[in-house]
């Protein structure tokens, strides 16, 4: 073989070689610090969740993962901000289903495409909303809570984490279901909204079980029902909206790791693997316990799964919100 054609044979071998390896960034990611963005204000029901798993990344990762909070619509701003963000695997969203699935349809303007603008990485926690009210509220369960609001919805008034929340959206589908209106006071997070309701200021609140837990077993607040169909692992004293009466009422909630969309697939895969082993980790998964967030079972983790997953959670919550008639400008 002449000269000539050996070099063109290695510059051949070269090029397809460039085009199997991942790119120098991507394989050698991370090289400096992250930043998980939680599209809500701090001290609210992600919070927790969120910085429990910052701190196992980190360990797994061997960088710092930062948590930053940017709240606004319902997750939307946060999340937006991810969704444009350099596709380098340094920036990251913690969201709910608010953030990536209730939003498609409940807003007239989204800001944003889930399935088109984010990377899905994997499915952290499944977490049970529940029914609580201010501790003097005079209701003992789910049936006594309805008779009481449809005599008093005109002088009640309901707490959420902001317009737009999935917790917010809980209680605007439970109003709907039990044929009651009553005026909702929107909160700058879960936490001011928690405040106020043990302050007796608000009547009641669709919180996650995360932020609900310790006030419910400190008993300064009143719990009414897991606003699912089964109890939860964390409250498994609370008897089920389903039990009480109230069947096919479903409104829990979850949280998810994704980046933007035209993040490297080799990024993708080792945020995968370590969201995963960060989740592995015994101190992760009892300080996930002991505040009360469920995680996902292993086969429910991979990006794979995710992206089925958010396709079907889109989809069911579009005919509850259309059904419902809720919707935001």
């Amino acid at each position: 073989m002449s000269g000539c054609a050996l070099l063109r044979a290695a510059i051949a071998i070269g090029i397809a070689l460039h085009a199997f390896a991942p790119p120098a960034a991507a394989a050698d990611w991370p090289t400096r610090p992250m930043t998980m963005v939680v599209p809500f204000a701090a001290g609210g029901t992600a919070d927790p969740i969120a910085r429990v798993l910052a701190a196992g990344l980190s360990q797994v990762l061997g960088q710092q993962v930062i948590v930053e909070n940017i709240g606004g619509a319902g997750g939307m701003i946060g999340a937006n901000r991810v969704a444009k963000a350099p596709a380098d695997g340094y920036q990251f969203v913690f969201g709910s289903s608010g953030t990536f699935a209730q939003s498609q349809t409940l807003y007239k303007h989204p800001l944003y495409n889930t399935m088109k603008d984010f990377a899905p990485v994997a499915l952290v926690t499944q977490q049970p909303i529940v029914l609580v009210a201010r501790k003097d509220l005079p209701v003992s369960g789910l049936q006594q809570f309805i008779a009481y609001t449809k005599a008093n919805q005109a002088k009640m008034q309901y707490g959420s984490a902001g317009a737009g929340s999935a917790v917010h959206l809980a209680c605007v589908l439970l109003n709907a279901a039990i044929g009651v209106n009553v005026a909702h006071v929107p909160y700058r997070g879960g936490g001011p909204a928690m405040q106020d309701l043990i302050a007796g200021r608000i009547d009641y609140q669709c919180p996650v079980n995360v932020l609900a837990l310790p006030q419910i077993e400190s008993h300064t607040i009143k719990a009414i029902a897991v606003l699912a169909p089964e109890r939860s692992p964390s409250l498994p004293s609370l008897a089920s909206a389903q039990e009480q009466g109230l069947a096919d009422f479903d409104v829990s909630t979850w949280y998810a790791v994704s980046l933007p969309k035209a993040t490297p697939a080799a990024i993708v895969r080792k945020l995968h693997d370590a969201t995963v082993g960060a989740m592995n980790i015994p101190t992760v998964e009892t300080q996930m316990k002991k505040i009360g967030a469920d995680l996902v079972a292993s086969d429910r983790r991979s990006p794979e799964y995710l992206q089925k997953f958010l396709e079907s959670e889109i989809a069911k919550w579009a005919k509850t919100i259309r059904a419902s008639g809720v919707a935001m400008d």
